[in-house]
């Protein structure tokens, strides 16, 4: 199975993203993750554009022909990205499932933004301003909304329920 998720910076995807790859022995794959490989590599500089989700996809649709749960994590804020993810899940004939993560509490927004650190190497985080002016575009399909501003017991995300357009 292909799970995508999606989400604003800072809106907690990364721990949603690593659940359910290490439930059921999946990989994980964090577009941020090659995107700062690829500056590391030469003279690209951040924004990539979508380069870091076209060099994504290969491996993804590599992982599930090989039978392997992959979870795809990035901002992902364009419907040609999130179609072109749906794609390499239907290319591998294997069930997609869209999440968008979302942090409903403006002020747990913000302070997220803020305070945060990145474990990986080399991005500039986005200000809350700079957040806030992405562009983003809303889902045009039905997918499930994880809500974050309230973490459950353990730090689990509650489920906000399946959106639809």
């Amino acid at each position: 199975m292909l799970i995508v998720l999606g989400g604003l910076p800072a809106t907690g995807k990364t721990t949603p993203a690593r659940l359910p790859a290490a439930r059921v022995g999946g990989v994980p794959l964090r577009i941020g993750t090659i995107e700062q490989a690829i500056v590391r590599s030469g003279p690209a500089r951040q924004p990539l554009g979508p380069v870091g989700h076209v060099v994504g996809y290969a491996p993804a649709e590599e992982h599930l022909r090989q039978g392997l749960t992959v979870v795809a994590e990035s901002v992902n804020p364009l419907a040609v990205t999130r179609d072109a993810w749906r794609d390499v899940g239907v290319g591998a004939s294997v069930p997609v499932i869209e999440v968008e993560v979302i942090c409903s509490g403006p002020v747990e927004h913000r302070r997220r933004v803020a305070s945060r650190s990145v474990d990986i190497p080399g991005p500039v985080l986005p200000d809350w301003q700079q957040v806030l002016r992405r562009d983003y575009a809303s889902w045009d399909r039905e997918h499930v909304v994880v809500d974050t501003a309230r973490q459950g017991p353990g730090g689990v995300p509650r489920l906000a329920g399946p959106a639809s357009p």
